[in-house]
């Protein structure tokens, strides 16, 4: 039988488990790796925040800063400058329900206080451990991503020899600092980081054995990130960002059947029919 959990977050506690959640991806950044440069300005970045919604997204991730491979970081006013007003917009619509994807503690308060409800933090408190007193205080959902290194260096880092084992006592550590600092475990959603200083051989294994990593936290969901990334790519023959649609849904299923109950995506409605059908799969597999 599948296991449904509740994830409280900051107005509102999501069902986990059952139905998955799709999580649309919405950079407001000129430089991040897929759609950099358009969604800038807040009319275009509530126009397709609004697409999504339509298209069956349950939760907007707004971005500030580019985390590919290479990016170099941008100031707190300049993330500040960026992301505030989308989520302004955006929290005005009903039904939105926002993720700020950043990993500063001065971003996420302010982004909170604008109407996100959740903090989707890439180094899971790494760089800025502040980031988990801000979502204790607002009583903010918190996903902790695993990620080596910075954007700027992870993928000249050598491998990790035993990416499991990695990803398990960084998390662990992670977690076990978010709880002390006040945030509440049914808050907390774990993300294995797929892309963020790992091998396209590690990124396919943590895919493919994701419940590995939750019978590890086993009272803990996961959200999975594998859009459009490049280990889809080269995987495709080196196909280039804007053909990796077919790819990323066949990781979206992969993740949804062993064990994630959020994807990040950047289409939508793709990812919505896929996981539509992927979740009547597992669900009928609980049954034998």
């Amino acid at each position: 039988m599948t296991t449904v959990r509740k994830w409280k977050i900051a107005r509102h506690t999501l069902s986990l488990g059952e139905n998955t959640l799709i999580m649309g991806v919405l950079n407001v950044t000129p430089d991040s790796f897929s759609d950099g440069g358009q969604f800038d300005a807040p009319e275009q970045a509530l126009e397709h925040a609004e697409r999504m919604l339509a298209d069956g997204a349950d939760i907007i991730d707004v971005g500030g800063e580019s985390t590919r491979p290479g990016s170099e970081p941008v100031s707190v006013e300049e993330e500040l400058r960026r992301v505030v007003p989308v989520i302004e917009r955006i929290a005005k619509l009903p039904e939105a329900i926002i993720s700020i994807d950043t990993t500063k503690s001065e971003v996420a308060c302010a982004a909170l206080a604008a109407g996100a409800e959740i903090v989707n933090d890439i180094s899971a408190l790494r760089f800025d451990l502040y980031v988990a007193d801000e979502a204790a205080r607002a009583g903010a959902g918190l996903i902790l991503m695993h990620s080596r290194g910075t954007p700027a260096t992870m993928q000249r880092l050598p491998p990790a020899p035993d990416i499991f084992r990695e990803v398990k006592t960084s998390l662990r550590r992670s977690l076990a600092m978010a709880e002390r600092r006040g945030v509440a475990r049914t808050s907390i959603v774990l993300d294995p980081g797929v892309g963020f200083g790992k091998t396209a051989e590690q990124n396919v294994e943590l895919i493919a054995q994701l419940d590995q990593l939750s019978n590890e936290f086993p009272d803990l969901p996961w959200l999975v990130g594998t859009s459009r990334k490049a280990f889809i790519g080269r995987l495709l023959d080196d196909a280039p960002v804007n053909e990796r649609l077919h790819g990323t849904m066949a990781t979206v299923t992969a993740a949804i059947l062993h064990g994630a109950s959020i994807v990040r995506v950047h289409d939508v409605k793709a990812a919505v029919e896929t996981a539509r059908v992927a979740d009547a799969i597992k669900r009928a597999a609980s049954l034998t």
